[in-house]
């Protein structure tokens, strides 16, 4: 049986959340968790926390059972770009310089395995 968290319109980049993606993409949930409380960069929190939101759901799916984090592992997990935010900052010789303010939609799908 599998369950899917999504987290959407993260204020982070994509391209940075994808790094600490791939370091935990086909562990178990304990694993990951693990290492992500570990890792130094900003994006490890929210994919932890997308991580634990899919075991959580995965959890209320099967109630009859106890469910143990070694034996649930990530199937997938990928990251989208969500709506950009465009911002504009003076530049030089009166010119507007462009900022774009990038957002992230993470999605993970845990699967038990019996």
């Amino acid at each position: 049986m599998e369950a899917i968290a999504k987290t959407k319109y993260l204020r982070m980049s994509p391209r940075k959340v994808r790094r600490v993606l791939d370091a935990v993409r086909g562990m178990n949930v304990e694993d990951a968790l693990t290492k992500l409380h570990f890792t130094g960069k900003r994006a490890s929190g929210p994919i932890a926390k997308t991580i634990y939101t899919a075991f959580a759901n995965l959890s209320s799916k099967e109630e009859a059972e106890r469910i143990d984090m070694q034996n649930v592992f990530i199937k997938t997990m990928y990251v989208d770009s969500g709506p950009t935010l465009k911002r504009f900052r003076p530049m030089s010789m009166g010119r507007a310089g462009k900022i774009r303010k990038r957002t992230s939609h993470i999605t993970v799908v845990v699967e038990h395995l019996v």
